[in-house]
């Protein structure tokens, strides 16, 4: 698989920190919230193909790659608000809010907090946190396993495919190797903050209060947020649409960008 060229890292300092963003692209803006363990350089294929339709910004998570750490302190409600100011820093008005994983929880709180902020929402192997979508002593095994990795990346780099379910058969070697790579660049800071902040959080009771079109996205194979957890939320969010990713895994935006970006066109072009 070739790599085109990432956008460069620009910069703006909200809340106190400095927030690192990649922006590419004209039209509706489009903001893309990456996953734990990562930066904004796992939505390569999306900057690239999403761009002749939208402004796309995707940014680094405070303590994820050219953004500052995050103080130990620092919840879910912290990232929404860094966010928000980010957003409105951008001038960006009523942007779509694409996220995955943790991502996909952050656009829940983003909402919680700031609900006239977002035009849509798409959630793409979400949770409502862990708290809200797994057994206490699920939260806890998955908690104590983000420490761990901390852990591993204080002493050095840490081999992602240890994380049961984090890396699926859809993906290519070569795939597999590029977000090794990004993943192994994460910091022990945001691993911690990250680790507490998700397994603290049970969104559940914003689920129902969701006002704006929302899209769920889910591949079929996926271990990290099966199914169940998104029939959960498809039940509980009033207008959202579920669509399930035959084949694909936890991280379906990166195994197939085509078809991910195919469903991510679909719905935002019916929504005005």
């Amino acid at each position: 698989m070739s790599w085109s060229p990432l956008p460069d890292l620009e910069y703006a300092v909200v809340g106190g920190l400095r927030i690192a963003f990649r922006r590419v692209g004209a039209g509706p803006p489009l903001v893309l919230l990456h996953g734990a363990l990562c930066d904004s350089r796992v939505w390569h294929a999306q900057l690239a193909d999403l761009s002749d339709e939208f402004t796309v910004v995707a940014w680094d998570a405070p303590g994820c790659g050219g953004s500052a750490d995050p103080p130990e302190t620092f919840r879910l409600p912290e990232y929404a608000d860094r966010l928000a100011e980010l957003v409105a820093a951008l001038g960006l008005t009523r942007p779509h809010i694409l996220g995955h994983s943790f991502g996909a929880g952050l656009a829940l709180e983003l909402y919680r907090r700031h609900p006239s902020l977002p035009s849509s929402l798409l959630l793409a192997g979400g949770y409502a946190g862990w708290a809200g979508s797994l057994p206490p002593e699920a939260v806890e095994q998955r908690r104590h396993a983000a420490l761990a990795v901390a852990q591993q990346l204080s002493h050095g780099r840490f081999s992602p495919e240890s994380v049961p379910g984090l890396f699926s058969s859809a993906m290519s070697d070569d795939q597999a190797a590029y977000l090794a790579q990004i993943m192994s660049d994460i910091r022990p800071a945001a691993t911690r903050v990250m680790a507490h902040g998700f397994a603290e959080a049970d969104l559940r009771d914003v689920l129902p209060l969701i006002e704006v079109p929302t899209l769920l996205l889910y591949g079929s194979l996926d271990e990290r947020s099966p199914l169940a957890i998104a029939e959960q939320l498809f039940a509980s969010i009033p207008d959202a649409q579920l669509v399930v990713l035959p084949g694909l895994g936890h991280e379906s935006y990166f195994e197939s960008p085509t078809v991910f970006d195919g469903q991510v066109r679909r719905f935002l072009a019916d929504i005005p």
